[in-house]
């Protein structure tokens, strides 16, 4: 998200800190930003499941 067009985000920007997201691949977790450019790719693509409320 980009700092320049939202207030609050500049205003809190000495709050902010780097989050890690780590996914599971074949049995264990990675995070992230540790994958090569093609697995980056694959991961942004993924579509993510939403349980529903019965």
């Amino acid at each position: 998200m980009k700092t320049e067009n939202n207030p609050i985000l500049e205003k809190n920007a000495h709050l902010r800190t780097k989050c890690l997201v780590y996914t599971r691949v074949m049995g264990y977790h990675r995070p992230v930003e540790s994958f090569n450019i093609g697995k980056k790719g694959e991961h942004k693509q993924r579509t993510h499941f939403s349980e529903g409320t019965y």
